[in-house]
């Protein structure tokens, strides 16, 4: 068996025959273990009084139930299997599966968004990967190709982005198809399973440059530092307090309050745990980095995820910064894409946490071009400035009464290339809109902003963590600022090319790199996939 790795084919081709059972691995698991737990007590140890020292009838019924369970499985994920298969052409995925009911996916990649390489924990031990590409489509428009071998995976990857790059690959059989007039022959099912050649060699991966890496220390500084585990300490400690000073028996109201505080923090304990998990394996090992392809992202503890998010095809960034982390200057960036739903934070993350040089050149990854002479100083000012500061339009004293803390933290300005939007006082928050990704615009006016004579002008961007809304605005100014972003809108709707954000990209990158406070990944980093 060859280990050369061979373009996607043409042809309707199926999956690795693992595939149903690395994705059912969970269920199984958890069958198991709850018959384990339930029926250990009685055999574990050799068998009691109850079993008589031998084999139990229960048992063996249990394992013959066992075995018919698997075969029924085995044979359901053989037609699973045989029932789905996929292919590639030049102009879009396809993918087509289910038993009684028949399905039909198709990927145009024309409107491509992202391309994942994901690899849950099983399949990662077993060197297989999934395929994810997402489109423009709303929710469910995702193609999962579930599962291929891990170089299988990458090789599909390389040439979809090729692909929808207008780089058209010539395989042999078509090769062979032009000498003869013939066509080539699909795929056979021992090649297929043993991973046997199938065309010619793969695109080759676009030239990675490893940008930023999020340190394990400083991601886990930023989880303790969220807020989570404050609240959680705060809960006992308030009620001793407050026992401590409306009590005169304070033997028996503590006590009470301790069973009191257990039962409640029990299932905020559940929740910081969940968050704190999230958190971590979706940070872990963080690493950014740029390609002609565009921008991608590797990432994860248990399951593995490596991003490839094409330039142009970011709607919306976010630069949010809790109280806790102001003291060391950590920002957290979340990007709106379209094909990213709005629940799936953890592939909608550009940077988990980062210092302020790390934000910057995280931004630059996906708007290299500010569209204004000083950059740094109008992002810098535009994170942690107030009122006018950095030529922002801030909201009106009239927005005091109702907004007393943050109405001077509140403004937008626009550039030539991306609209800014500035809020938030105990956590901070930068919204960057490209112009050309403004999908429309409303105003929106409660009686009491009528009042005050002011308004809140939505930004509207495709689903996802990043919400584009600028509030409390003087109502003639957010009138103004909603007819000229149209207009801006409609004069940046050229399309950049690949070629033309790269260019851009990495000088912009360079000058930010160039300083001290930024988290460089090694040099070795970057290299050809």
């Amino acid at each position: 068996m060859t280990t050369a790795i061979h373009a996607a084919p043409r042809e309707w081709t199926r999956l690795h025959p693992v595939s149903p059972f690395l994705g059912a691995w969970s269920v199984f698991g958890a069958i198991g273990a709850y018959w384990f737990f339930q029926n250990a007590p009685e055999w574990l140890g050799g068998g009691g009084e109850e079993l008589g020292g031998g084999w139990h009838p229960a048992i063996i019924t249990l394992a013959l139930l066992g075995l018919l369970i698997a075969a029924l499985v085995v044979a359901g994920g053989y037609v699973s299997w045989r029932m789905t298969t996929f292919r590639i052409t030049d102009d879009s995925v396809e993918l087509r599966k289910g038993v009684l009911y028949r399905q039909s996916k198709q990927a145009r990649l024309d409107r491509l968004q992202a391309v994942d390489v994901v690899q849950p924990l099983l399949a990662r031990v077993f060197g297989f990967a999934a395929v994810k590409v997402e489109v423009a489509g709303g929710e469910g428009s995702t193609v999962a190709l579930e599962y291929l071998r891990l170089a299988d995976a990458d090789a599909l990857r390389n040439e979809i982005l090729a692909l929808a790059a207008g780089v058209k690959a010539v395989r042999k059989g078509d090769a062979a198809a032009v000498a003869t007039g013939a066509s080539a022959p699909p795929p056979s099912l021992r090649d297929v399973i043993l991973g046997e050649p199938q065309g010619v060699p793969a695109v080759a991966a676009a030239a990675e440059r490893d940008v930023l890496v999020v340190p394990l220390g400083r991601l886990l500084g930023s989880i303790a530092l969220s807020g989570a585990f404050l609240w959680l300490a705060a809960i006992p400690l308030i009620a001793v307090v407050v026992v401590l000073v409306v009590s005169s028996d304070v033997e028996h109201m503590l006590l009470a309050v301790i069973g009191g505080s257990l039962a409640s923090v029990i299932p905020v304990l559940f929740g910081v745990v969940g968050f704190t998990w999230s958190r971590l394996a979706a940070g872990f090992g963080f690493v950014a980095g740029i390609s002609a392809d565009g921008v991608r992202l590797r990432h994860g503890m248990l399951e593995t995820r490596r991003q490839t998010v094409p330039p142009g095809r970011v709607q919306a960034v976010e630069l949010r910064q809790p109280l806790l982390w102001r003291r060391r200057d950590w920002w957290r960036i979340s990007v709106n894409v379209a094909g990213y739903q709005a629940d799936e934070a953890n592939v909608s993350t550009l940077l988990p946490v980062g210092t302020r040089a790390d934000a910057l050149a995280a931004l630059w990854l996906v708007l290299p071009d500010l569209g204004d002479p000083d950059p740094e100083g109008t992002i810098s000012l535009a994170m942690s400035g107030t009122g006018v500061d950095g030529g922002f339009t801030a909201s009106p004293r009239s927005a005091r009464w109702f907004d007393p803390m943050q109405w001077r933290h509140r403004g937008v300005r626009a550039t030539d290339t991306a609209l800014l939007i500035r809020r938030g006082l105990l956590v901070r928050e930068l919204v960057v809109v490209p112009h050309e990704r403004i999908q429309s615009m409303g105003l929106a006016q409660g009686p009491l902003q009528r009042a005050a004579d002011v308004a809140t002008v939505v930004v509207h961007s495709t689903p996802g963590p990043v919400s584009p809304v600028a509030q409390h605005l003087a109502v003639g100014d957010a009138f103004a600022l909603i007819e000229q972003q149209a207009v801006r809108a409609r004069e940046s709707r050229r399309r950049q090319t690949p070629e033309q954000w790269l260019a851009t990209v990495v000088p912009a990158l360079d000058d930010v790199l160039a300083g001290d406070d930024v988290t460089v990944a090694p040099a070795s980093g970057g290299r050809d996939e």
